[in-house]
């Protein structure tokens, strides 16, 4: 912390920051911990750690087995989370740091959701620089050919993308980028979204236009939504392994752990 931030910062109770550490320590744990494994994950001796836990247990933060001695989260920790869930609004979560994910790409940015007709299209970012596009809020995004529809068909069960896609070959279709295609061929494309955690288009289905698509996962391991960078292909970075791939990639994994979702 350089000394603009540490003149900034609110002042605070250190001790209560350091027995957080303890908390993160059971939060992140896949089951209980005996006192040593808290102390030794949180860089704490036992000693130290031992009074904060007992005061925690009188809280219900945590609750200790008494034939194992192990500890865990207590009741107190679940209602907590269960209130936050319940206050929790994505979208809003989502849109909270979207114009700095703008200014630090200078790309248009689209937040899609899945709705009764597909992988629709409920916020928009423009970018700084004029992006000729037909995209509005409300467009549905072709599953097959768009990079935010690949986000929906890798992440969604068949059975919940059916209908979209049997929708996608009829003519007269509102949905942008719709074509008739084949099964095995969207197998194919979303084994690759999977496999690098980012779907991407250059120049199709709009020409001129490329774009980029992370998922975001709710605390369920549900996709919540997909977050699309979009800009003019002869400046935009489509590599999956690029820039923009890694600040879309942070911001997604971000809000994915602001809604309690797991972040690899």
């Amino acid at each position: 912390m350089d000394k603009t931030e540490a003149r900034h910062r609110q002042r605070g109770i250190q001790s209560v920051e350091v027995g957080g550490a303890l908390l993160k320590v059971l939060v992140a744990a896949e089951g209980a911990l005996t006192l040593g494994e808290i102390a030794r994950r949180a860089g704490l001796t036992p000693a130290k750690a031992h009074p904060y836990l007992v005061s925690y247990g009188c809280l219900g933060l945590i609750v200790q087995d008494r034939q194992t001695g192990r500890y865990d989260v207590g009741p107190l920790a679940l209602q907590a989370g269960l209130a936050a869930l319940r206050r929790l609004n994505p979208l809003r979560v989502a849109d909270e740091g979207l114009a700095a994910l703008v200014e630090e790409s200078s790309q248009m940015v689209a937040i899609a959701v899945w709705a009764m007709h597909g992988a629709t299209i409920v916020r928009i970012e423009e970018s700084p620089r004029p992006l000729h596009v037909n995209l509005r809020v409300g467009s549905v995004m072709s599953l097959r050919n768009t990079a935010t529809g690949n986000v929906f068909a890798a992440y969604l069960r068949p059975a919940d993308i059916a209908d979209a896609l049997q929708r996608e070959g009829m003519p007269g279709t509102p949905t942008i980028g719709a074509s008739a295609g084949t099964d095995d061929a969207l197998q194919s494309l979303v084994s690759g979204v999977r496999a690098v955690g980012l779907a991407s288009t250059i120049d199709h289905p709009i020409p001129g236009i490329s774009a980029l698509s992370a998922p975001v996962f709710d605390h369920r391991g549900a996709l919540a939504m997909a977050i699309t960078l979009l800009g003019p292909s002869g400046t935009f970075d489509a590599a999956v392994d690029g820039d923009l791939a890694g600040m879309l990639q942070r911001y997604a994994r971000s809000v994915t752990a602001r809604l309690g979702g797991a972040v690899s």
